[in-house]
């Protein structure tokens, strides 16, 4: 009983969901803020530094354009199972021992990484980039899984709006990933860009233990399967696995298709990523500030940055049928237009699941949050499954130009799904909108 008292006050400690709209963040929301956002970005900054050189590490190991996809895609296996059991397991686990957790092993294998270079070429080397992506991918899912349920939790009034501050620094992590692992990488090596991130991650540690404040909860019934009956949940998450697609199609073959097209070093191909995550992190904090404060538009903005980013996809090669070469200019047009339609597809869409599984009936608390996130990562991670592996394959049987026009063409599917259901739900609503309204115009017609 003094248990079950003890987890309603330390869920009432926070503040609750209503319409008022708080003037100044309480003390635990900053420690939050900063929390979070100190875990955003030193995470991706670690996953973002293997894009510029990996792949041309592992072909100098014996690794063909498939295996090198099949690393990249393992992690994302990894980080879906790992998604799916900490979302539903949160509250049982603590969403800040999660974290901090996650942390922890995500530092060590960086460092772990780092060291592959002196294992043999060829399947030893191979194998142990399976087993060290595929342990790092846990934590990662742990620490991401725990960080959107937290941040649902406190900020319950502006959740689109912090999520999109958050990603400023997420956006800056992909920012300074590329470039500066690409520099140490031509600079000092192989080992020397997953030593110094990893140990900048692993720092991450002790601050959060400090700053990170606890949430209890009770657990839930609820499971992610009614939660996927709701149709529009379904479509969100099928968006949501063509844009992690396309991300990790990206990560595992520009680098190469640069490097051979243009002849770049890997440092200038670092700062051609750029052109995908600067402007993301700049767009993520308006689009949710505008649906946090207008949540009709949420649909409308993913539908729209769906139909965008499949756009830049046919013109990142370009798409053969169009018959235009391949330029520099063209390509970094397009990776930028992809990231900020990537902010208008993405931003929107947590809150959006988080509101259709409070029309279903799930419990306002932290366990349907937990579901809600590690629903996300589960469908994020799917996507960073088969986009590197299908891309890699079409990459390797026919070329780079197609595999981004099979991405374009499946991300172009979705949004239209999309806004195929938003049209048919919204029509059946105006009818009985309409009839009610007639209804209660005919006793004055009669009279």
């Amino acid at each position: 009983m003094d248990a079950h008292v003890g987890s309603q006050q330390a869920e009432n400690s926070f503040p609750a969901e209503t319409t008022e709209q708080p003037t100044r963040m309480t003390r635990i929301q900053i420690l939050t803020l900063i929390s979070l956002a100190s875990v955003n970005f030193s995470s991706m900054i670690c996953y973002s530094i293997l894009g510029p050189f990996f792949p041309n590490e592992a072909v100098k190991k014996g690794a063909s354009q498939t295996v090198i996809g099949l690393i990249f895609g393992c992690y994302a296996v990894c980080n879906l199972i790992g998604s799916m059991v900490m979302g539903r397991y949160i509250v049982q686990i603590g969403a800040k021992f999660m974290l901090i957790a996650g942390l922890f092993v995500s530092s060590v294998c960086t460092i772990m990484f780092g060291l592959l270079d002196r294992a043999p070429a060829g399947a030893p080397f191979i194998s142990l980039c399976f087993i060290v992506r595929s342990v790092d991918a846990v934590g990662f899912a742990a620490a991401m899984t725990s960080t959107f349920a937290m941040t649902a939790k406190i900020f319950p009034n502006n959740v689109a709006t912090v999520l999109g501050s958050l990603e400023i620094f997420t956006g800056l992590g992909l920012i300074l990933g590329p470039p500066v692992g690409g520099w140490f990488y031509h600079s000092f090596g192989y080992e020397v860009p997953f030593l110094l991130l990893g140990c900048l991650l692993l720092i991450m540690v002790p601050f959060n233990i400090y700053v990170l404040p606890s949430i209890e909860a009770e657990p839930s019934k609820d499971s992610f399967f009614k939660l996927l009956f709701h149709g529009e949940v379904l479509l969100i998450c099928f968006v949501i696995g063509t844009l992690s697609a396309g991300l990790g199609f990206i990560d595992a073959t520009l680098s190469l298709f640069a490097m051979k097209t243009f002849n770049l070093s890997s440092g200038y191909v670092g700062l051609i990523m750029i052109g995908l995550s600067l402007p993301y992190c700049l767009a993520s904090p308006v689009i949710g500030y505008f649906t946090d404060k207008y949540p009709g538009t949420r649909i409308g903005f993913t539908v729209t940055g769906g139909v965008i980013t499949a756009a830049c996809f046919f013109l990142l090669g370009p798409a053969p049928f169009f018959h235009i070469k391949s330029q520099l200019w063209l390509l970094v047009l397009m990776l930028g237009l992809i990231g900020f339609s990537l902010s208008m597809t993405a931003i929107p869409t947590f809150p959006e699941i988080i509101t259709c599984a409070h029309e279903q009936g799930f419990e306002e608390g932290l366990s349907t949050l937990g579901m809600v996130s590690g629903l996300f990562g589960a469908f994020w991670s799917t996507g960073m499954f088969y986009g590197p592996i299908v891309g890699g394959l079409i990459t390797q049987r026919l070329n780079f130009e197609w595999a981004a026009t099979v991405q374009g063409a499946i991300g172009l599917l979705a949004a239209l799904l999309l806004l195929a259901y938003s049209l048919c739900k919204r029509s059946p609503q105006r009818l009985r909108e309409d009839h009610q309204q007639s209804d209660e115009n005919t006793p004055l017609l009669n009279g």
